[in-house]
Formats: C-alpha cells, structure tokens, sequence
C-alpha cells in the first residue's frame, strides 16, 4: 500500500467505468498506478460494447462499504448516471466533480468516498488534477462532520 507520493490517502482505490467513460478511466488507472497507487479495476473493459452502468457502480461500492480506508472513481459519459446510482448505497457519498474545487470540497466538507467524473465535461487537462487532489484532501471533520452524520441518520431512517 502505497502513500501515492505524500498524498494523505493510501488505501485501495476502486475504479470502474462504462463503455463512455473507459477512455478517461484507463488513463486515471495508468496515472495511479504509475503514483504506486493500489488500484483494481471493476471494469468495464473495453468501450467496443455498451454495457450498462448500475452493474459497476454495485461492483465499485461494494468494495468501498467492504474494505476499510477504501475509495471509489467511477467514470462515465456525464457522471449522472452512476452518481445517482451510487448515492442510492447506503454508507456511499458520491460526488460528481468536474473540476478540482469541487473535487477539493467534496472531501473537505462531505467525506465523499467515491469520485464520479463525466468524461464529456471534465476537460482532459483538468483530469489527472482533479483525482489527485481528491485523493488528497482529507476530511476536516468539525460542523462538517455534524452534516455527515446527519446524511447517516436520514440514511437508517429511510431504510426503515
């Protein structure tokens, strides 16, 4: 298990991706794995076939609610698709970021642990920023963690 070069995460990585986002997802797992992340691929595995996203997005945060200090990315043509499936996953906070502020924040403020990226709207030169510094930004905690909670507790009560 690697630190990825001083970044404040070093726990398994999950990523996953559609037939749209396998592209973008092949170039973050490249970039990782280079940074010495331990990364495992959820698939899908070529962008030859349409296939469908909620299967992934399953695959993916099982693994986050399954393996401690896990994280998520999913990858997919706008990122709706599997953001909306993922927040479907009791324990998941999925955030779809098309840049790095939100990236940053979403980690700050909301703990989320998974990353959603739309390979139509994130800019190719933006790509490789915006998961390094989710990877790195750690949550601070404080009135943000008092929020957190309360998404927990909505979360039992609607499971119910």
């Amino acid at each position: 298990m690697s630190t990825g070069g001083g970044s404040a995460f070093g726990g398994k990585i999950f990523i996953g991706a559609d037939h749209r986002g396998f592209k973008f997802k092949k170039k973050i797992v490249k970039l990782l794995t280079q940074k010495k992340y331990d990364v495992v691929d959820m698939g899908a595995f070529t962008d030859k076939i349409s296939c469908d996203y909620p299967h992934i997005t399953k695959k993916v945060a099982h693994k986050v609610l399954t393996n401690k200090e896990a994280k998520g990315i999913l990858v997919c043509m706008t990122g709706l698709g599997h953001s909306i499936t993922a927040n479907k996953i009791p324990g998941i906070r999925a955030a779809l970021c098309y840049n790095k502020k939100a990236a940053m924040f979403s980690r700050k403020h909301n703990d989320a642990n998974v990353l959603i990226l739309g390979a139509k709207f994130v800019k190719k030169d933006e790509l490789f920023e915006i998961v390094k510094t989710w990877l790195r930004e750690k949550f601070e905690g404080g009135r943000h963690l008092r929020r957190v909670n309360q998404i927990k507790k909505i979360e039992k009560e609607m499971l119910r």
